[in-house]
């Protein structure tokens, strides 16, 4: 196969040789705004994150496969592919045990006031909380029970705590105590500690969690975005989060990347902010090596 590699995975270059010896005829390109190395007809198959986002899929004409290095496909017209018989594969399963320790890491981080004692620490000052919450007993919303859905409730319910899944196909799964189809979420918000997201951004997911629902959580309620920052409404969550109206927030994703300095979001103190760094883990590189050479198309 002939195959365009990008630098959105991380060993391409190391692997030019393990490819072609593999059979595949492959280009290299580093960053992928960059002019294209190849004519756009040449690639067969492409492995990549952003690419079409500077290089319209429509120019690939000769294009029948291609390998996401990112979970999720929403920078890829979905439309298009399935039109044109094209083989498409996200990096499932790649990053879901760093989303997940991330998640627990961040309610943890809340519950537990870090950031009250890392500012004493900071002022060498000594005092004492009397109000710090367990996760233990917590009842844990997930909507969007894939890969990532699933490693976050194997974690939770480690800690105890009571994990309710929300999915648009449920199912039975042993990491929750309950699966729930997505008409059923108005149900489960009410009962919700901990709201996590890690449902895929699609036009029936974008702002899924609107301020009607995310009206229907307890003011003690923590809410997690992993997913994609559309999933929510921004502005209603900020609100909320301002007034005291929901507990706190875990924020990787946002609506607009990078977060405007201007958003309230950075002042918040019952908010963790990250820059869309929740996927990163030590173990990311070799699960991606080998789902993307376990996954490539056999030799022409």
């Amino acid at each position: 196969m002939r195959l365009l590699a990008t630098g959105a995975w991380s060993d391409a270059k190391e692997s030019l040789g393990l490819l072609r010896g593999l059979g595949h005829e492959v280009v290299f390109m580093q960053q992928e705004s960059e002019p294209l190395p190849c004519d756009p007809s040449w690639p067969e198959g492409v492995i990549c994150n952003g690419l079409f986002l500077h290089h319209p899929i429509s120019l690939f004409t000769s294009l029948r496969f291609i390998q996401l290095t990112s979970a999720g496909a929403d920078r890829v017209d979905q439309e298009y592919v399935r039109a044109h018989g094209i083989t498409l594969k996200t990096a499932r399963g790649v990053y879901s045990i760093p989303m997940a320790e991330f998640a627990v890491s961040g309610v943890l981080a809340l519950y537990k006031q870090e950031g009250f004692f890392r500012k004493n620490q900071a002022a060498r000052v000594w005092e004492k909380r009397r109000d710090l919450k367990e996760l233990y007993g917590s009842a844990v919303v997930i909507v969007g029970c894939g890969s990532v859905g699933a490693e976050c409730a194997k974690r939770f319910r480690a800690f105890g705590c009571r994990v309710l899944g929300v999915d648009l196909y449920p199912r039975e799964d042993a990491a929750f105590d309950e699966m729930l189809p997505l008409d059923k979420l108005d149900e489960a918000l009410p009962e919700a500690d901990i709201l996590l997201l890690c449902v895929p951004l699609t036009p029936e997911t974008e702002h899924l969690i609107d301020g009607r629902r995310l009206g229907l959580l307890p003011e003690t309620a923590v809410v997690v975005n992993i997913s994609r920052g559309k999933v929510v409404d921004e502005a209603a969550l900020g609100s909320m989060l301002a007034s005291g109206r929901i507990r706190g927030a875990v924020l990787d994703v946002f609506e607009t990347e990078p977060l405007p300095p201007i958003s309230p979001l950075w002042e918040l103190d019952n908010v963790i902010l990250t820059p869309h760094n929740s996927f990163v883990g030590s173990g990311n590189a070799a699960r991606l090596n080998e789902l993307i050479m376990s996954g490539l198309p056999g030799r022409e």
